[in-house]
């Protein structure tokens, strides 16, 4: 499969010749020959995804043939020809893709060289708007990229011949900054957010693929790029969040700018938040897997950036733990977000703040700043489309009929490793056999002091935690030894355990007491309802609870109800049949 993405987006000049060339090559077509060309613009990755999902809603059946080039010179650059050249599409250099012409030119950002495209170029945004100050782009401190004079302008006429922006107000502001450029601005919402809500149909399927299901929350980690970023003002927030919360109640994800990646390279990434990855937070790689995340989550800790804004658009629980408003430009709907989204205290208590937000959480205190910046989102696809449209009719394309659909978007793919091998167990056991655990991931280097007893699992490697630990536990069902076997084996040589549990299979383990006691454990099912799975380092952190707690009053014979959070699951125990 990987040998066909990069054979069709191949350079041919058999295939990819000027207009005047089609007689001949008309032959090879299976389909009708093409009524017109359009080239998709990217200058990065952001601006690449972007325009590529906006170039969807051009139709090859109503006679258009795309292609797409990188425009060079971004120094967030790195990886995206390769990126194109993977989507299976026609890809150009830029050097082919200035030597002839197309009858429209699509990018999601905006650059001066784009002047030597022939086409008329119609650029959009490639984040929530126009809110980001970067001098280096825009050669002024007042005006946000994107809508400035040194990106539109050359030599006194304007670039773009259309620039699409998500709401008038932008409109308002670039007739202050860039009055020539006004009448080519046009409001047409934001197709990347109405494919946003046109997924949560879909959030059962985004959740259970991130791991938010049996009664889990999700808490996604938004941050942006530059040194105003999250990452850049708290870059251990996202261990502290994996490592704070307890695991069986809160699955962790984290969504990280494009540009992060480009700068400091996926290795570099991955090594960078190795540690909060061992402990169970999950990475959605940059291509695509955010917006998923967004219907997904249940809070959002970012920042300044779009997909933090997109979250509050959903009416997520969107906290800040950076603002950016050094690099914001201070009119921009996103300052307003900014200064009024809820704020998180790295420092403090993360789990209380994080409940203390979801139950003063009223999405109508931001939803003013969201509507001063996503105006018409349910019609922004067919807006849109209609526009580009236009710059065909010369060639006899016609807007197709009724609006687009909008799709849902893609599962996400996280990077992920291998389970947790080693918790901090917290916990209480009542008289009725209810017992209620918080498992916190042990990471070696931040884990300081003990909160409660340790459960690790047989592949867990540190020096010192196995050798502290109260349950073992074998998470493996078909292992080389057998489990009573290995349950007989690991009592001996470790004398400081009071539960070894092995794995039997999804939904029963093998549980062995201090003093040499023996059940098989298994998960109970209600009527209509699938059997749950059974942890084994779960199960027997809550046998060790039931066991050290002097007020029990059952046996485990008479079973256990283990809760985490919103969620119990109850467990039987057999004893050994006796052989007769």
């Amino acid at each position: 499969m990987s040998s066909v993405p990069s054979l069709l987006s191949r350079t041919s000049a058999r295939f990819r010749g000027r207009r005047a060339d089609r007689p001949c090559r008309d032959r090879w077509n299976t389909w009708d020959a093409p009524k017109a060309e359009v080239l998709g613009v990217a200058r990065t990755l952001t601006s690449a995804t972007r325009v590529v999902d906006v170039m969807h809603l051009l139709r090859p059946e109503d006679g258009i043939e795309k292609y797409y080039t990188v425009n060079p010179g971004s120094a967030f650059a790195d990886g995206l020809d390769s990126y194109l050249s993977g989507l299976g599409i026609h890809v150009l250099s830029w050097e082919e893709a200035t030597r002839r012409p197309f009858d429209l030119a699509v990018s999601c950002s905006v650059h001066p060289t784009m002047r030597r495209l022939d086409a008329p170029l119609m650029v959009l945004p490639h984040g929530a708007g126009y809110n980001r100050l970067v001098t280096e782009s825009t050669g002024d401190a007042l005006a946000p990229a994107g809508l400035s004079r040194r990106e539109l302008m050359w030599r006194g006429k304007v670039v773009p011949k259309a620039i699409g922006v998500s709401h008038q107000e932008q409109i308002d502001r670039l007739a202050e900054i860039c009055p020539e450029a006004a009448p080519y601005a046009l409001a047409v919402g934001d197709w990347c957010f109405q494919r946003i809500t046109a997924s949560m149909s879909h959030r059962d399927r985004y959740r259970s693929r991130l791991g938010a299901v049996d009664g889990r929350r999700l808490v996604v980690v938004h941050s942006t790029w530059s040194e105003h970023s999250l990452l850049g003002r708290h870059p251990e927030l996202p261990l502290r969040l994996v490592t704070s919360l307890p695991a069986d109640e809160f699955a962790v994800a984290a969504v990280f700018h494009p540009n992060v990646w480009a700068r400091h390279t996926p290795a570099g990434v991955l090594e960078r938040l190795g540690a909060a990855v061992d402990a169970g937070l999950m990475i959605i790689p940059p291509q695509e897997g955010w917006r998923a995340a967004v219907v997904a989550s249940d809070w959002v800790v970012g920042d300044h950036g779009s997909t933090s804004f997109y979250s509050a658009a959903a009416d997520r629980v969107t906290m800040l733990a950076a603002t950016g408003l050094d690099e914001l430009d201070p009119l921009s709907p996103a300052a307003a977000f900014a200064r009024g989204a809820p704020r998180l205290d790295p420092d403090g208590d993360v789990l209380a703040q994080l409940l203390e937000t979801a139950r003063r959480h009223d999405p109508a205190e931001l939803r003013p700043v969201v509507d001063g910046q996503l105006a018409s989102v349910d019609t922004s696809g067919e807006v849109t489309r209609a526009r580009m449209y236009e710059f065909l009719a010369r060639r006899g394309v016609r807007v197709p009929p009724g609006a687009p659909r909008p799709l849902p978007v893609p599962a996400p793919e996280p990077v992920r490793r291998a389970q947790v091998t080693a918790y901090d167990v917290t916990g209480t056991h009542d008289a009725w056999g209810t017992v209620e655990i918080q498992r916190r991931p042990l990471v070696a280097g931040h884990h300081t002091e003990a909160l409660g007893f340790y459960a690790v699992t047989t592949e867990e490697n540190h020096p010192h935690w196995p050798a502290a630990a109260e349950v073992l536990a074998r998470t493996v069902a078909e292992a080389e030894v057998a489990a009573l076997d290995w349950i007989a084996d690991a009592a001996l040589r470790h004398e400081n355990l009071n539960v070894l549990v092995a794995r039997l299979d999804e939904t029963r383990c093998l549980v062995q007491l201090r003093g040499g006691r023996q059940l098989e454990a298994r998960t109970e099912r209600s009527w209509g309802a699938r059997r749950p799975a059974l942890d084994p380092v779960l199960l027997g952190s809550a046998v060790n609870l039931w066991l050290t707690d002097p007020e029990r009053s059952k046996d485990l014979t008479d079973g256990l109800t283990l809760r985490t959070g919103e969620w119990s699951v109850g467990v039987a125990f057999t004893p050994p049949t006796p052989i007769l």
